[in-house]
């Protein structure tokens, strides 16, 4: 299956269906500390957005959010489950990184929580190492911290 990227921002309809999707997901896996997680992933803040689709339809996204000057933070990632398995997340992955290059930044952060095995796998498959928890990640005991140094 050939998967079409397109690059937007969160306006865009498609992000927002399937932003939906994710944070029904969310709300079962990260179980009572859904609405801790929650706060950080607020949308006016997000203006680089990759929305994968095969056959017209929205598959997967991932967006970018600016930490610092040089470093750009991973956020909403995202495939629906039938879509799984097939590339999709390594797809966005690579287009988000990408496009974070060409916007000059050195530096790729993210945060997953322990309940997510297939994005802990993923994240590791594309070249992130674990690091300490960040910002307001620190002393978080569910969550993951991973970076990536981009070309």
């Amino acid at each position: 299956m050939k998967h079409k990227v397109l690059r937007t921002n969160s306006e865009n309809c498609d992000f927002n269906w399937l932003i939906k999707h994710l944070d029904k997901e969310l709300t079962i896996s990260d179980g009572d500390d859904h609405a801790f997680y929650d706060q950080f992933n607020k949308l006016d803040k997000i203006k680089h957005v990759v929305i994968s689709s095969i056959a017209e339809k929205p598959v997967g996204c991932g967006a970018l959010k600016k930490f610092d000057e040089d470093t750009v933070e991973i956020k909403r990632m995202f495939t629906l489950n039938e879509f799984r398995g097939i590339g999709s997340a390594s797809t966005i992955l690579n287009e988000l990184e990408t496009w974070a290059s060409e916007l000059n930044f050195k530096k790729c952060i993210l945060e997953t929580g322990i309940n997510q095995p297939e994005a802990i796998s993923l994240y590791k498959k594309c070249g992130y190492i674990l690091t300490d928890n960040y910002g307001q990640y620190k002393g978080v005991e569910t969550s993951l911290c991973f970076f990536k140094i981009l070309d």
